[in-house]
């Protein structure tokens, strides 16, 4: 058996970011072959995503950031909590983030598929969670374009969200608030016309089974209906919902206050607790 050096030892664990024991063994059973030592890294954290296919990532770590006037968000997941507030597990999914920060992917698949030190992000996940010893997910990914994109990232993170604005020059505070707003309460849309008429159809015929099992008489069951789709897109859209800090006004005319032709044109709302 070849003689398995420190430095070696030390040089894998900078490349693989597994632990120094685990280099040490994968030295070892490579012969001090350091290229076969990889290899054996990887194959473990392989057999560890494979063992652990069934076990559910619901923890994880939501990163929003903003660059210009383009905004990402992701989602690493794990399976417990302690793996996701470990300092280089957040770090790994900043790594993540930057790197769709730089190269902007269509969607999470491309994502996945983009180089990351020589591997794909997707295998890189793989061998991570050989070195953590816990399945890894890259759960969500999205991104924004606008001429003002603002992030906000939850104490946490468990919850990021993104907001775009129509102007560049929106006040600091406004663009805050407003993505804060999100992250407090989970709106659907921006607005009204936002909503998908299927949604819209969904929450009517729940009104209408609602009014009629409260044996209300047929003639009002569709205006109580209506009512109750009225008050869904009053909570559930974000120009019209109660502003969190003022509940005397909407998000809609807090925002106009400010700036009567500044528009929100779109946003992204995540959390591993949600889904």
């Amino acid at each position: 058996m070849a003689d398995i050096k420190a430095a070696d030892v030390a040089k894998l664990r900078k490349v693989t970011g597994a632990g120094m024991m685990d280099c040490k063994k994968a030295l070892q059973e490579a012969d001090g072959d350091f290229d076969t030592a990889i290899q054996v890294i990887r194959k473990k954290g392989q057999a560890i995503a494979n063992k652990r296919a069934d076990r559910e990532a619901s923890e994880g770590n939501v990163q929003a950031k903003v660059e210009g006037n383009f905004g990402a968000m992701i989602s690493l997941n794990c399976e417990t909590d302690f793996v996701a507030k470990n300092d280089d597990f957040v770090k790994f999914a900043t790594s993540i983030l930057d790197l769709a920060i730089a190269k902007k992917p269509a969607d999470l698949e491309a994502l996945k598929k983009l180089d990351m030190g020589g591997k794909s992000v997707n295998d890189t996940i793989v061998e991570k969670s050989g070195t953590i010893g816990e399945k890894l997910e890259l759960a969500y990914y999205e991104f924004i374009t606008a001429e003002k994109v603002q992030a906000y990232n939850h104490f946490g993170n468990n919850l990021a969200t993104l907001v775009g604005f129509s102007k560049a020059d929106v006040e600091e505070q406004v663009a805050k608030d407003v993505a804060m707003q999100i992250a407090a309460m989970s709106p659907v849309a921006v607005d009204e016309t936002d909503v998908p008429a299927d949604v819209i159809a969904m929450e009517r015929k729940i009104g209408r089974e609602k009014a009629q099992q409260e044996g209300k008489p047929e003639n009002i069951v569709d205006r109580i209906a209506e009512g109750m789709v009225k008050k869904f897109l009053k909570e559930a859209t974000l120009l019209n919902q109660d502003f969190t800090k003022d509940s005397k006004k909407t998000v809609g005319q807090y925002i106009k206050e400010h700036d009567k032709d500044l528009r929100v044109t779109g946003f992204k709302r995540f959390s591993v607790k949600q889904n």
